[in-house]
């Protein structure tokens, strides 16, 4: 895999910066209180026309129905990012999002260096684990 270019790094920050206000206002004007979306990476494509956008939701249990939401209105964003961004970017790159669950995949494995989920003990965690 290639070394991200200066230019993509750039388009990637700008991106990132903007996103989060514009997916927390629709979650909130959404009714959804509580919800923390954070955006924990942009990696936009050599030729800038698409750019990959990692969200990290709390509480986990919402992050699905969000992202579902949030794809749904994949152009409204685009077009309100658009708005944002028109005195830095000339194009803006078409947006697919993903849930980011490093987080959760680094606190899984630390409870269980811990020993507070031991599979060995209770076999029904690895059930839990094959099903996400």
């Amino acid at each position: 895999m290639e070394e991200e270019s200066q230019r993509q790094k750039k388009i990637g920050s700008v991106l990132q910066r903007d996103l989060v206000d514009v997916l927390q206002n629709a979650a909130t004007q959404g009714g959804m209180q509580g919800v923390l979306i954070s955006v924990t990476k942009v990696k936009v494509t050599v030729d800038l026309s698409v750019a990959k956008v990692y969200l990290s939701i709390f509480p986990n249990n919402k992050g699905t129905a969000l992202i579902d939401g949030i794809k749904s209105n994949a152009p409204l964003i685009r077009h309100e990012l658009a708005q944002r961004t028109k005195n830095q970017l000339r194009r803006m790159p078409r947006l697919e999002f993903f849930i980011d669950d490093s987080l959760e995949y680094i606190d899984q494995i630390d409870k269980s260096l811990k020993g507070e989920e031991n599979p060995i003990k209770d076999p029904s965690i690895l059930d839990k684990r094959k099903k996400s």
